[in-house]
């Protein structure tokens, strides 16, 4: 599979309505823009079915059935929408918030064994709460249509923040499914997903004992602890970081030794249009190549976010470089590897500066992969799979405790 940085970027297209202005989210919880591949059709790409076989497996050994709550949620077209228990689509209304102020979109797993379910076309989240259901919001958005108020589970005034859950994200579209579990926001579910069709592949499933590791992992990290919520979520420290959680200068020393170190040297990026050579000129890294782009200094806050100074526009020379140099500063690799990406894991976080929360999520799992941060897809490590064939896709709620 080609290194998704050395694509067309299509990382702030997937799940737009998600990120963006369609959907209404409190102005202290702005839903992240997730870092999916590029999935737009191939010419020579067959085109995938109109529906796909979903099947839920609830392997968490501590919730049963009754207890676990799915909700599939996101857009078509442009429109916001969720699938019902019946697998059709449904378009979200102002109508379906209940007396309580919040709609149940919640869909029941089957009294025992399997739960199998129709997935339509579609943008989304793949949702999953344990113990209690989840609060989902019917707003209007700023145009004046209807929209919906996502789960913002670093968010300590969210109703949903004494809920345990947990999502996975997909796009399925003629051009196949895209699909990966997430701990961008924060971790709290552990989860895998296995999509089957002219391939069968599986990704993100934790090692025995991976939930656990991964709590005691930032907890005992320096700077990271009150990420970690009891026994309910890790919160990724940008997130952190808005709340008061987290030093909002942590990464500054290491951002100053890179700004340092190549002002006198050069730094070597290794894009699909090319390979941009940079040095720090006036305070801004400047790379020339196939284009000549630029950053200014970022701040903690565009490193643990890839946005701000690193934010990758879809242009094929800004957003490739950005999208490398996001996953350098998070893996703390540009000063010891002066050609980047870096591509062996062995030379992540090793630092003692670094992203400690996205170590843990990659050290919990089973293959090394997650997505800890926004371009953990540099280099192909993130819990990303797709299929341009798909004939069905299987979310496995794993054992919490083993």
């Amino acid at each position: 599979m080609t290194s998704r940085h050395q694509r067309h970027l299509g990382r702030r297209r997937m799940l737009f309505a998600l990120g963006g202005a369609a959907v209404a989210v409190p102005a202290v919880a702005t839903v992240a823009p997730y870092a999916l591949a590029d999935t737009s059709a191939d010419a020579a790409s067959p085109t995938a079915a109109d529906t796909l076989p979903l099947t839920i497996v609830n392997g968490s050994g501590s919730f049963g059935n009754a207890n676990v709550h799915l909700y599939i949620v996101g857009n078509q077209d442009g429109r916001q929408v969720r699938v019902t228990p019946e697998g059709t689509l449904a378009p979200i209304a102002l109508a379906d918030n209940g007396a309580d102020g919040f709609t149940d979109y919640a869909i029941a797993l089957s009294g025992s064994g399997e739960t199998r379910l129709s997935l339509p076309r579609m943008s989304g989240r793949i949702y999953v709460s344990l113990g209690a259901k989840l609060k989902f919001k019917a707003v209007a958005d700023a145009n004046g249509n209807a929209a919906l108020q996502y789960p913002a589970g670093w968010v300590s005034s969210d109703p949903n923040y004494p809920v345990v859950h947990d999502c996975a994200e997909f796009t399925f579209n003629a051009a196949g499914m895209f699909c990966n579990t997430t701990m961008v926001d924060m971790f709290s579910v552990p989860m895998s997903i296995r999509l089957t069709g002219a391939g069968d592949q599986t990704t993100g499933t934790l090692r025995s004992g991976g939930r656990a590791a991964a709590f005691a992992a930032v907890r005992a990290a320096e700077g990271f602890s009150r990420l970690v919520v009891d026994d309910t979520r890790v919160i990724a420290p940008g997130h952190g970081l808005d709340a008061g959680l987290f030093a909002k200068d942590y990464f500054a020393p290491y951002v100053d030794e890179v700004w340092s170190t190549y002002t006198g040297r050069d730094l070597t990026v290794t894009t699909n249009a090319g390979t941009f050579t940079g040095r720090v000129r006036g305070d801004r890294f400047t790379f020339d190549g196939p284009a000549q782009v630029s950053f200014a200094r970022p701040s903690t806050r565009d490193v643990l976010f890839c946005d701000g100074s690193l934010a990758a526009p879809n242009d094929g020379t800004t957003g490739p470089v950005a999208a490398v140099l996001g996953a350098g500063f998070n893996r703390t690799t540009l000063l010891s590897n002066p050609a980047q990406p870096t591509t062996d894991p062995a030379a992540f976080y090793r630092t003692a500066l670094t992203n400690h929360y996205a170590a843990a999520m990659h050290a919990a799992t089973e293959d090394g992969k997650a997505y800890g941060f926004a371009f953990d897809d540099v280099a192909d490590f993130a819990s990303y799979i797709q299929d341009t064939a798909p004939t069905g896709i299987r979310l496995t709620l794993t054992p919490f405790e083993s």
